[in-house]
């Protein structure tokens, strides 16, 4: 009786900490994560990239596949200098309405942003807009920094790709659901 008190005492104190709410029949819920709108999570993010603070944000969305995917990626945005072509970009393109897109075009004060899993149409924005840049993509299996040479020759390509993209994304979508 003693060791198994002793057995309950340490499981108590040495096993992660769960939330204490359960469902009515004592279980607990399969996913009990609590999901913030995208627009106050970012406009908190925006506030944590301006203090000098790196974020990491999990991707939603499938505009940049396939590069990053719904739901599996992360990705480590830094305070951004000085904008290029081909960066991936956190940017707000209205109040409120953020997107994670490459830089395709850089005019002035005017940045044009394109998914790369889109096949047409593009969000313009300020350089002001901008958020941050990606530094890190973090998959489940590894971590590839954004400035790595193959990551950034794949990426040249798949801009190039463009006018047969939607056949090579339908592809990917046919072998990854397989």
């Amino acid at each position: 009786m003693f060791k198994e008190l002793c057995r309950r005492i340490v499981r108590l104190l040495f096993t992660p900490f769960r939330r204490s709410y359960t469902r009515r029949n004592g279980a607990m819920p399969k996913d009990s994560r609590k999901e913030i709108p995208n627009d106050v999570l970012l406009g908190l993010a925006r506030k944590m990239i301006q203090e000098g603070h790196t974020v990491t944000i999990n991707v939603k969305g499938y505009s940049m596949r396939p590069f990053l995917e719904h739901l599996r990626d992360k990705v480590l945005l830094e305070a951004i200098t000085e904008p290029h072509v081909g960066d991936a970009v956190l940017a707000e393109i209205s109040p409120g309405t953020y997107v994670l897109h490459r830089i395709i075009a850089l005019e002035g004060d005017c940045v044009t942003l394109m998914g790369d899993g889109n096949v047409r149409g593009t969000e313009q924005c300020m350089r002001a807009d901008l958020v941050g840049v990606v530094a890190r993509y973090i998959r489940p299996e590894r971590t590839i920094l954004a400035d790595d040479p193959v990551l950034k020759r794949r990426i040249r390509l798949w801009r190039r790709l463009l006018p047969v993209r939607r056949y090579l994304l339908f592809l990917y979508k046919a072998l990854l659901s397989s």
